[in-house]
């Protein structure tokens, strides 16, 4: 049981104005989903739900007041009404704690006041996603790593779960290499049925082992929403005195460059690794959402799911 104080500290991850934003949103899944509860989502089971599906033959065993008696008036057949089941949603949150996610930019959160790393914007991003999940009465899950999975929360509604979650987000500390494209096909592997995977990472690791990864959550049939997060320096790389440059992973290497003597070839590899990342969610449907620390991560949160309801429509 957590005492008060650290009840505190992990309530920090969901400050008033990202409540606010929170009370007017919500999370539609985008494809079918299976689920044990009934809800807003579309499920790929049929049911006895309120949207139509299809007629079928009536066959013995089957409860008669599902007898559409209009359908036998007109054929003098008997045909059971179908219809689709909705169900609630099973996410999975999946955040990098690996070194890299450690490196802070030098823009001040409007949350604390004070440069934020990349963890700490996902742990802000993850405990939101899931206060609005179980809001909704959506089940959500978390799995945090580095090298190798470090935590698994099985998904759940239950209302205690988000304070289960913001307790573990807060609990966790970066550190280790990063093997994200080898622990995301274990995550794959990992999740039990279909539903929507939340990944949030700065995607340090080799492109094309990444975009494997990725075509096995698809291959799995989940839904997957990519969170790339970075600073603004790494995508800018706008350093301009020759200056010492350390590895924030365990190898700690050190190297002293002249920033303006690679930025240009640093620059093109960045782009092409991001251009990599976009496309591949595009080929997967997946939602790509690239975010730098400085945003304010209500506002991004609220472009986001304003884009996936309107395309929803």
């Amino acid at each position: 049981m957590a005492t008060t104080l650290q009840a505190l500290e992990y309530m920090r991850l969901l400050p008033d104005e990202a409540m606010a934003t929170l009370s007017r949103l919500e999370l539609l899944a985008r494809a079918k989903k299976q689920g044990s509860k009934s809800g807003r989502h579309v499920s790929p089971n049929k049911g006895f739900s309120v949207v139509f599906a299809e007629h079928r033959q009536y066959t013995p065993g089957d409860d008669i007041k599902n007898l559409d008696w209009r359908v036998y008036g007109k054929n003098d057949k008997y045909y059971i009404k179908e219809y689709i089941e909705e169900t609630n949603l099973r996410a999975t949150i999946v955040v990098d704690a690996s070194g890299s996610m450690n490196y802070r930019g030098e823009s001040s959160s409007p949350v604390s006041g004070r440069p934020v790393s990349k963890f700490e914007y996902a742990q802000y991003l993850s405990a939101a996603l899931a206060y609005l999940m179980v809001k909704q009465q959506d089940a959500v899950g978390l799995v945090t790593f580095d090298e190798k999975v470090r935590t698994t929360i099985r998904a759940a509604s239950k209302p205690s779960q988000v304070r289960i979650i913001l307790e573990e987000l807060h609990a966790t500390k970066c550190g280790g290499d990063t093997q994200l494209a080898q622990t995301l096909h274990e995550v794959a592997e990992r999740i039990p049925s279909r539903g929507l995977v939340i990944i949030m990472s700065d995607m340090f690791d080799n492109a094309d082992a990444i975009i494997a990864a990725l075509h096995h959550f698809a291959f799995k049939k989940h839904e997957i929403v990519l969170f790339h997060i970075m600073a603004e320096e790494e995508l800018t790389f706008n350093f301009r005195q020759s200056q010492e440059f350390k590895d924030l992973e365990p190898r700690a290497i050190k190297i002293k460059v002249d920033p303006q003597s690679i930025r240009n070839a640093y620059l093109t590899r960045v782009r092409e690794h991001v251009t990599k990342m976009e496309k591949v969610c595009g080929q997967l449907r997946a939602d790509y959402v690239p975010i730098t620390t400085k945003q304010p991560f209500t506002k991004a949160l609220n472009e986001f799911l304003g884009r996936r309801s309107f395309r929803q429509r």
